[in-house]
């Protein structure tokens, strides 16, 4: 995988990577993975790591923080400008502080909603996590618990609306298969 990283890396401009997936797919063990293979194979390069779990504003967030971050993050640093997000206050149900990302740094977006037709215009590279809802659910479930257990209908609608839309699976240059992500 980390090639296909290294691969998207285009002369003057560093690569911007997307990861989606269902939740639970193994997409944010995956973006983890490919920070820590970033920092072994480019020393001294930096690699930014944005998770839409840090921007969704509460459980009917993901078409808000997909346009947060393809108007907010990607569209600017494609201009050469430093891209922003907000992180959303899972505990206070509110937004909290506005966060850069310097446009001459790697960056890693991982979350669902992350590769859709207009962020993907603007990436070097889209990556699909593949696999099933039911494991899916249950590696959610054990990772989160209960409050995640009482809200995964109402996620899962989100992402089923924004896949039928976008079809994200087809926009990747990558799909891997989540049961070869160690969680």
């Amino acid at each position: 995988m980390f090639s296909a990283l290294a691969a998207a890396a285009m002369p003057g401009r560093p690569p911007v990577v997307l990861v989606d997936g269902g939740s639970g797919s193994g997409k944010s063990t995956l973006a983890r993975l490919l920070v820590a293979q970033w920092a072994v194979n480019r020393p001294g390069e930096e690699v930014s790591l944005v998770r839409l779990d840090d921007i969704y504003p509460g459980w009917d967030g993901l078409e808000a923080a997909a346009r947060q971050v393809t108007d907010g993050l990607l569209v600017p640093l494609a201009a050469g400008e430093p891209g922003r997000w907000r992180r959303w206050d899972w505990a206070t149900n509110a937004p909290t502080t506005w966060h850069s990302v310097d446009p001459a740094t790697a960056l890693i977006v991982e979350g669902s909603g992350a590769l859709g037709g207009a962020s993907r215009t603007l990436a070097t590279l889209g990556v699909w996590v593949e696999l099933d809802a039911a494991e899916r659910r249950w590696r959610a479930i054990a990772r989160d618990g209960a409050l995640y257990e009482s809200n995964w209908d109402r996620w899962a609608a989100q992402e089923a609306q924004f896949a039928a839309r976008e079809h994200p699976d087809r926009l990747a240059d990558v799909v891997i298969d989540g049961r070869s992500i160690a969680q």
